[in-house]
């Protein structure tokens, strides 16, 4: 662990949830990591927030990351399993009202619990959140399905080879290792961490647990490009929008204030996703493509500003900042300026 910064485990009404602590504060920080990671992608990122002296900030792994128990997810739920968790881990703590802060899927995840549990937070940061319509299988700022079936969304279509060597443990630099796509999609290249930081994330990577219940859960055929569709369970099921709408945020009964930062260069959630099958179809990656009126790439940032607009329209607030030279994940890539907006964000709240 990093300097003044602990790791812990409490038994929840749920599961047992591993968590990092730090700070000596008395303002509580929750924050939620993604998919692919765990909370020691947070370590850096909380050694700054705990510098100010005026924040106490959790870091807790989710069901099936980093050392929390690996309990399976039922994507029919959508994500609340995932947020009934949070729920669970913040009433074992005893917190009072908190802020809640949500990176890549951890930003969906906050997005659920802000639905599922209204009057807990303070204010709500999303960053570089996946589309509220989910992952895949989606064609306009709506949320339209492209198929009935939603195929090309779930457990399905996760590389294979890349879960293959995630299930392996390994630690290569090779074409598809968790090293390789890390250092390819999470970072805009050519940006890099530290060699030391490098390998505590591969080893977040690789503590995922990787089976049909969890990452990246079961699939179905299709009889439709590109013939994969959702199963029912795991987190990429769980993304799909077969089961992930989440344009009732707009409608929160409690609507706490919301920052979305998010980086210019994201290739994971963005208009032109380097993991969406309509984008790589386009791009001639995956055979088949059956052309962009049929299965166009989702338009995942537009479909996010899209339910923000909706939010502040039914009465919430929203402040958007997306950061220039940034890819996925900006609190790693551009600490120091996150670190400044979301203390700024926080402290007037």
């Amino acid at each position: 662990m990093f300097p003044g910064i602990s790791s812990r485990s409490i038994q929840t009404a749920r599961l047992e949830i591993a968590y990092l602590q730090a700070g000596t504060g008395n303002i509580p920080l929750v924050l939620i990591h993604g998919n692919c990671s765990s909370s020691l992608f947070f370590q850096s990122f909380m050694q700054a927030l705990s510098a100010t002296g005026r924040y106490i900030i959790y870091a807790p792994d989710m069901r099936g990351y980093g050392e929390s128990a690996g309990a399976p997810v039922d994507a029919t739920r959508g994500l609340r399993d995932f947020s009934d968790d949070i729920q669970a881990f913040v009433q074992a703590l005893g917190l009072p009202p908190f802020h809640l802060f949500g990176w890549s899927l951890g930003g969906n995840v906050v997005m659920q619990y802000a639905q599922d549990y209204p009057g807990t937070l303070r204010s709500l940061t999303l960053q570089a959140p996946g589309s509220p319509f989910g992952f895949g299988g989606t064609r306009d700022v709506q949320g339209t399905p492209t198929w009935p079936d939603y195929a090309g969304s779930g457990g399905g279509t996760a590389n294979p080879e890349f879960v293959r060597r995630l299930a392996q443990g390994d630690r290569s630099d090779d074409a598809f290792s968790p090293r390789a796509t890390m250092n390819t999609f999470y970072f805009k290249p050519p940006f890099r961490v530290s060699p030391e930081l490098e390998e505590l994330y591969v080893s977040a990577l690789l503590r995922m647990k990787v089976d049909p219940g969890n990452y990246p859960g079961d699939t179905e055929s299709s009889e439709h490009w590109p013939n994969v569709a959702p199963g029912k369970l795991g987190v990429n099921n769980a993304l799909s929008p077969r089961y992930l709408n989440q344009a009732s945020f707009a409608h929160c009964s409690a609507k706490p204030p919301v920052l979305w930062i998010h980086g210019a260069d994201d290739q994971i959630v963005s208009d032109t996703s380097m993991f969406d099958f309509g984008y790589l179809g386009q791009l001639g990656a995956v055979p088949g493509w059956p052309g962009a009126e049929i299965y166009p790439a989702q338009p995942m940032k537009a479909q996010i500003r899209y339910v923000l607009e909706a939010y502040k329209a039914n009465g919430g607030a929203y402040s958007e900042v997306m950061l220039a030279e940034c890819g996925h994940s900006p609190h790693i890539e551009k600490q120091d300026e996150v670190v400044g907006l979301f203390t700024a964000f926080v402290d007037t709240h």
